[in-house]
């Protein structure tokens, strides 16, 4: 179904091209855009993990970097038996995490260093439960693809924006077109988010729940980075086009956001995994 799912999000991404460059440029837009969105699909699926990590400067750990962390991903990995993923760390004072790669042979776990500073070693060793369920899973491609597609949908509507002059502009309105195109086209990237990440979310809570035998801890956890995101705005350094991939929604405190959250909500997820602890 995920393969599926990624064929489905490349299909989108291409048409989505195709469609603009025949609007904005004719027969040779068209075959332009086709090309470069031939380009994007090939270096998203082969790169999207890498590019994503270096949108938020990830270094990453070793296990004499540290200790608790490596050793506690080690752990979840033997348990879930998967192949032990590549420890990220964000220099960044949001408390988030999230998983990324291509498969569960190439994938990666990231944290920042806020996340590391307000849970205990139980809630974080179940933040990290969960993203090792997204390994296993393998929801992390379409995660990280979705991302970079959002990120290519939106540089699209800037694009039309700058070079949507002309007299093909005139003949067909194109004013009317770019205006369309800046408002659809990050909908568009919302949409694609909306569509992958609410079941995903309930499957990676529920994974860690049975991954640890503690969905307490995830529940204290998720409350915690809730309200933490509430008190603070998220910083610069965090992207809009990446919101999905992260435990909890990094802009969950904006209303306008919230209102396209990629997420199930706190009380949601609660509800959830309490069905774990009374089995």
């Amino acid at each position: 179904m995920n393969y599926f799912k990624t064929f489905t999000l490349m299909a989108v991404l291409t048409a989505v091209f195709v469609f603009v460059g025949n609007y904005f440029g004719g027969t040779h837009g068209m075959i332009y855009a086709f090309g470069f969105a031939v380009v994007m699909n090939f270096f998203s699926y082969w790169f999207s993990d890498k590019i994503v990590l270096a949108m938020y400067g990830a270094k990453e750990i070793k296990r004499e970097d540290s200790k608790e962390l490596y050793v506690m991903v080690s752990n979840l990995a033997t348990k879930a038996s998967l192949p032990m993923p590549k420890v990220y760390l964000i220099d960044s004072e949001t408390p988030n995490a999230f998983a990324t790669g291509r498969n569960p042979q190439h994938a990666a776990v990231a944290v920042t260093a806020g996340i590391l500073e307000i849970l205990t070693p139980k809630q974080l060793e179940s933040v990290l439960a969960h993203e090792m369920t997204h390994i296993k899973n393998r929801d992390i491609l379409i995660g990280t693809l979705a991302a970079t597609f959002a990120g290519a949908i939106t540089m699209l509507a800037r694009f039309a924006m700058f070079f949507g002059g002309g007299s093909r502009d005139n003949d067909r309105g194109g004013g009317l077109g770019m205006i369309l195109m800046l408002i659809l086209a990050p909908i568009a990237a919302i949409l694609i988010q909306l569509a992958i990440s609410r079941s995903r979310e309930y499957g990676a809570d529920t994974g860690s729940a049975e991954l640890t035998g503690r969905p307490q801890e995830l529940i204290g956890a998720l409350e915690a980075l809730t309200a933490s995101v509430k008190q603070r705005k998220a910083g610069p350094e965090v992207q809009p086009a990446t919101a999905h991939m992260f435990i909890v929604n990094p802009f969950s405190g904006d209303f306008m956001a919230s209102l396209f959250s990629t997420h199930p909500t706190l009380a949601q997820r609660k509800a959830n995994l309490e069905k774990r602890t009374s089995l």
